[in-house]
Formats: structure tokens, sequence, C-alpha cells
């Protein structure tokens, strides 16, 4: 396929996948799939697929802050305690072999499309927020985790977040997206430079990814959260299960 064609396509996966990780999250099941299908090794599309997330945050943070939901200082502690796990989980990331990421990247898929589907569902709105004592700690704990996770694969981790979030917490669904944008935004900072020491991101890529990214996720954070969310879910189930399945017979 012709370059500019692939590169343009990579621009309306990461439009796509900015909107879905804005709204819930997810998109890298479908923006790691297609780095790998345009030829970078898994590790650098791993890498890569960091720009999009980085500059995506940014769009989004602002997005949100534009319509009057600003970062809170407990946002910032969970963003901090997922750094310091991420440095872990990128690490892991760079030194693994192709073929493993390949095989875990496809059933970490299948996992967060579980979760989709089954994730339990809290009506976090008619609930009073839990941000302090322990379950500030809780918090805390759990992010760190989530860390590891998101920089090693990054893939579905906006759901784990949403999740930790909506029944740690009670946190509602607008707030639990406005801390998740920056929670993402401060751990990918340390996973970025890691993958760049690396030298495992390619940035011609990255910011053709990033450009997508940037614009899908600035619309979806001014946008309702309440809207679309049964469609996006259906489009990207379907997407990722085929995805997943080509990932583990071409590894």
């Amino acid at each position: 396929m012709n370059e500019t064609v692939l590169l343009l396509l990579l621009a309306v996966i990461g439009f796509f996948a900015g909107i879905i990780n804005t709204l819930a999250g997810g998109g890298s099941l479908l923006t790691l799939p297609m780095l790998i299908f345009m030829g970078l090794p898994p590790a650098v599309a791993n890498g890569t697929n960091r720009i999009g997330i980085f500059i995506q945050c940014i769009t989004s943070v602002a997005g949100f802050k534009s319509k009057g939901i600003k970062p809170t200082s407990f946002g910032v502690f969970l963003g901090i305690s997922a750094l310091i796990g991420s440095i872990i989980g990128a690490q892991i990331a760079v030194d693994i072999k192709g073929e493993t990421f390949n095989k875990i990247l496809a059933i970490v898929m299948v996992v967060v499309v579980f979760f989709m589907v089954f994730k339990p569902k809290v009506n976090a709105e008619e609930l009073i927020e839990r941000v302090q004592g322990k379950y500030f700690w809780i918090s805390i704990l759990a992010f760190f985790f989530i860390g590891i996770y998101g920089g090693f694969i990054q893939a579905g981790v906006g759901i784990f977040i949403l999740l930790a979030l909506t029944t740690i917490n009670y946190m509602g669904l607008v707030t639990s997206n406005a801390v998740k944008v920056l929670v993402v935004l401060i751990y990918t900072i340390a996973a970025l430079f890691i993958f760049a020491y690396n030298n495992q991101i390619d940035y011609v890529y990255g910011l053709v990814l990033a450009f997508g990214n940037a614009t899908g996720g600035w619309i979806a954070s001014r946008w309702s959260v309440k809207k679309g969310d049964g469609l996006v879910k259906k489009i990207l189930i379907i997407m990722v299960i085929a995805m997943a399945i080509k990932l583990w017979i071409d590894s």
C-alpha cells in the first residue's frame, strides 16, 4: 500500500482512537495493531503509540478544562503513583521479544473486550465521592499497578482506570474521564522517555498518529461523554477481536 495512503489511514485511526480513549478507553487496541501492520517492530510500535497518547491527553485535559472540569490534586497524586509504576512497565516492554509481545497484546485485547462487555456498572452519579482516608491510599496503590500495566502496553488502560475510579472512589463518569486523561498524561512522560532512550520510537508515524489522536481527544472531551458510547463499544469490540486473531496467527 502507498505510504501516503498508510499515513492518512493512520491519522484517521488515530482520530477515532482519540475519541475512544477520551470517552472510555481502548483506543490503543486499534493504533498498536495498525502500527505493527505498517511494518514497525512491536516494541517500536508500542513506543511510537505513546507520542499520540501524550499529545492527545494534553488536548483532552484542555478540552475538559474549557468545559469547567479542571485537574485536581487527587488526580495529580494518582498520576505520580502511576508514573512510578510506568517506569517498571516500560522497561519490561523494551526488553521483551516481538513475538511474545504480539501474543501478549492479542490476549490483552480479548481480556479488555471482556471487561468492556461484563464490567460491573456503578451508578456513581448518585454516590458521594470517596477520595480521602483509606480510599485515597487504596487508589494510590491501585494506580501504581495500573501504571505498570500502562507503561508496559497501554492498550485498554483507560477502562481499568475508569473501573478503579468508579468502584473505589465513586466518581461520576465525567469527573472520572477528566482524572483519567490527567493520570495518563503524567505517567506517559516516563514511558516516553524510556522508549526514546532505547530508540524505540518512529517519530514520523508518532506525529501523524498524534495529530489524529489529539483531534479526536479534543472533540470527545468537549462532547457529552454520555453520548455514543454504545456504538463506539460495538465497533471497537468487532475490530479488536479481528485484530487479536490476526496478531496471534502472525506471531
